[in-house]
């Protein structure tokens, strides 16, 4: 029987899809629960898995930081260590780096007797020096995500995108146009920024990359000087500047006034730049290709890496890749349902807004 067919093959099983998200009942909790709950293990601090209005949660100190700055409200819960074993019910839970964005992990889950289980969230496996590095967790059944789980989706030297990135600044500035850098506010901004040569000019950020970009500093992540980007500081970013900005400021009032004598120049960074480019994005002058999730080469070496024999793929290119592993690596593979709509890149992408493309 086609595995791909038969997403319900994990009722009854360790961690099962539900209405309100991913379930251990085992363990007494959700992961990365839609909806409130009582206990909800959060992989990450993007609003698509981190809902408000849960009664407790455990999540790395760095997520639940990043979940107060943007959510009202107490935000109560438990901050194990990554490794950590923390005991829920007859399972035992701990936390791993995701490398996704500053304290996004891997959850892990032991049962007393059975296979032990990885729910990846979302991650990237590329060395990225503004959240904790990805490492591989082995185990019997891995639920890995698949935002970009095509063959076309391979990702750029970062190095090389922020050379590009900075040269194109460069020649903004020279011409008295200011540089206008569209992405998301948590994560993707401040691997942004920790990439910007700072002698160019001077670097603004838009009021939604506020609190996400303290957090980073506060952890000790190595940021340029930044300036909010607002009447005050619009004399000195005009024509030279660069600012980051959430997507949907780019059609607001708010950007007219940072407007060089030579104008301005606006580009799109995100991993969907690798083929949608000015096609998805026709308002955008560039687009650079630089994603916070794992690519194609990226997702096979995970699955390789785990040592998973059963592997569950969602959100995002879900079928392909999991007929990729069932007919090329021999591996049991199902679909998971989720509603996460991944990097679409429609909204805001800023102060806990999104649904999709927070993190592109």
């Amino acid at each position: 029987m086609d595995p791909l067919r038969q997403q319900s093959r994990v009722a009854g099983e360790l961690i099962v899809p539900t209405e309100r998200g991913l379930w251990c009942e085992a363990g007494g909790f959700h992961i990365d629960p839609w909806r409130p709950v009582d206990v909800a293990v959060v992989t990450h601090a993007h609003a698509d898995h981190a809902t408000p209005g849960c009664g407790r949660y455990i999540a790395s100190a760095n997520t639940l930081a990043l979940m107060r700055s943007r959510m009202s409200g107490t935000i109560g819960g438990t901050t194990p260590a990554f490794g950590e074993r923390v005991r829920l019910g007859t399972v035992t839970v701990s936390l791993h780096p995701a490398g996704h964005v500053l304290g996004s992990a891997q959850v892990r889950v032991e049962p007393d007797e059975g296979p032990v289980w990885v729910v990846t969230g979302d991650y990237k496996t590329e060395a990225d020096p503004t959240c904790e590095p990805f490492e591989p967790v082995a185990c019997d059944t891995l639920l890995t995500e698949c935002t970009f789980g095509l063959p076309i989706y391979r990702w750029p030297d970062s190095a090389e995108v922020f050379g590009d990135i900075n040269a194109w600044w460069r020649a903004n500035a020279a011409a008295g146009r200011t540089t206008l850098l569209l992405t998301y506010a948590l994560g993707k901004a401040q691997r942004v920024l920790a990439g910007l040569d700072a002698s160019i000019g001077p670097i603004g950020i838009h009021g939604a990359l506020k609190g996400p970009t303290e957090v980073y500093r506060a952890a000790g992540i190595a940021l340029p000087d930044t300036v909010h980007a607002g009447p005050d500081s619009a004399a000195d970013l005009k024509g030279v500047g660069l600012i980051i900005a959430p997507p949907a400021a780019a059609s607001t009032p708010w950007v007219r006034r940072f407007k060089g004598p030579g104008g301005m120049r606006t580009a799109f960074v995100s991993g969907w730049m690798r083929v949608r480019g000015r096609r998805r994005w026709g308002s955008v002058d560039r687009g650079f290709v630089l994603s916070d999730h794992a690519d194609w080469d990226g997702l096979i070496d995970t699955v390789r890496r785990t040592g998973a024999s059963r592997v569950g793929v969602t959100h995002g290119s879900s079928e392909p890749l999991a007929r990729y592993l069932q007919e090329r690596m021999g591996l049991d593979t199902f679909v998971v349902p989720t509603r996460y709509r991944g990097e679409g890149g429609e909204t805001d992408g800023g102060d806990g807004a999104a649904q999709n493309g927070e993190d592109a």
